[in-house]
């Protein structure tokens, strides 16, 4: 054999990325965090609303699910602070430990007092949606930390599986068991749900990651909330750090575009039933987007970061034109579940690709604090163009609407293909 053909590196395994035992811990990980999600927002609504509560009361109290969109502000506390009694599991574990059993003492007190004693109802409430938000935290920078960005896509597909199970079992399956048993039951079962997510913490591996103490008060100020500002203009230089800002805030604007309100009236639109569009939006749809996230997972795993993402964010826009396509087809199945398929399909891709991008930017000094930062940030721009779809639609139309949506690929795409050098790195193989 000749020395270029023994130096040649071997090509990563797919196999490899998924049996790795991090890709299974964030499967029961990715239950936990979607467990509460929907307890304190659209499944508790049924509850209250059972319960004669107020409509006005019920989407303020639904409305503690909007913590997880303010994680970021507690999220420096889970880089530079050590819990007393948990820390003895390491600082990723112990923050998990301490989320998961304080999500757990949450169900149970909602379960106990029920919307009968709103006002502590209410407190506990806010308690489990707090933690969830926090055990996010944890468990976004636990993946981070615990494996390099060759294998995030296949984290990030097992720990998506996980979520999405979750969000069936306290979706459909908490409204099959309030059919036949108290709300406070149910709320009691899943909350026993959690104790499985407990044990695999308990046995999981600790991240390798060795932080340094502050000296004092001030360095701990400095450390958890100026340094993982600076540290990231910092490695990257000013110039390529802004430009990546700027391609975070705009690379998902035609997926979020399509979020909002905008799309139940268009369904409703083309002739469709509610039990159509939930049949096929979301029930099929939410398979699809498993498999979308799997193949993202592999893509990565074979080929790295940078052209998975590339493709995710051209393919994913193009989708929207499939909309203006659908119009022509009113009330027609076949052709709604055609587009719902390659939707979901490039936004579960898109969401693999474009999370093991943001956790390639970390560092591992600043996880919790940088991710929740940027994680944030993709989301914003996309949904402010939604809350002026309503008015561009009257203005126009659908279609244009769509067009407008799909061509704001555009400027990430360029961004990108400029950037593209500089994120080198992001692709190397986990082996080499």
């Amino acid at each position: 054999m000749s020395v270029a053909g023994a130096a040649k590196p071997a090509k990563p395994s797919v196999w490899k990325a998924f049996t790795q035992p991090a890709a299974w811990t964030m499967f029961f990980f990715g239950f936990a965090s979607g467990l509460p999600f929907l307890l304190v927002a659209g499944t508790l609504a049924y509850w209250l609303k059972e319960n004669n509560i107020e409509l006005k009361e019920i989407t303020i109290i639904a409305s503690a699910g909007m913590t997880y969109a303010l994680k970021f502000l507690w999220a420096p506390l889970l880089d530079h602070t050590q819990l007393p009694l948990f820390s003895r599991l390491g600082q990723r574990r112990g923050w998990l430990l301490f989320a998961q059993l304080a999500v757990i003492a949450g169900l149970l007190g909602m379960s106990l007092v029920t919307p009968a004693q709103l006002g502590i109802f209410v407190v506990f409430t806010l308690v489990v949606a707090f933690f969830g938000a926090t055990q996010d935290i944890a468990v976004d920078a636990y993946r981070i930390e615990i494996g390099p960005p060759a294998v995030q896509g296949a984290l990030v597909a097992t720990y998506s599986l996980g979520y999405r199970i979750a969000l069936i079992v306290t979706g459909a399956f908490a409204l099959f068991m309030a059919d036949h048993m108290p709300w406070a039951a149910v709320y009691q079962v899943l909350a026993g749900l959690m104790l499985l997510p407990v044990v695999v913490t308990l046995l999981a591996r600790e991240p390798d990651v060795i932080r340094k103490a502050p000296a004092d008060w001030n360095e701990a100020m400095r450390v958890s909330i100026i340094e993982p500002f600076t540290d990231f203009f910092r490695r990257y230089g000013a110039q390529t750090a802004l430009l990546t800002l700027a391609f975070i805030l705009l690379f998902k604007i035609p997926e979020q575009a399509l979020v909002g309100g905008i799309m139940s009236p268009f369904y409703l639109a083309m002739d469709f039933t509610k039990t159509q569009i939930g049949a096929i939006t979301k029930i099929y749809g939410i398979w699809m987007g498993i498999l979308g996230v799997f193949l993202g997972g592999m893509a990565i795993a074979r080929w790295g970061v940078r052209r998975p993402l590339l493709a995710s964010i051209v393919l994913c826009a193009s989708c929207n034109l499939l909309y203006v396509w659908l119009i022509g087809h009113k009330g027609s199945l076949a052709a709604l579940t055609l587009v719902i398929s390659a939707e979901n399909l490039t936004l579960g891709f898109l969401g693999t690709a474009a999370v093991a991008f943001l956790s390639a930017l970390v560092n591992r000094q600043h996880t919790a604090t940088q991710y929740a930062l940027l994680s944030s940030m993709v989301n914003l721009p996309g949904k402010v163009l939604g809350v002026f779809a309503g008015g561009i639609v009257e203005a126009t139309s659908y279609s244009t609407y769509f067009i407008i949506a799909t061509l704001a690929v555009l400027p990430a795409t360029f961004l990108f293909l400029y950037l593209w050098p500089r994120f080198r790195h992001i692709d190397v193989p986990p082996d080499r």
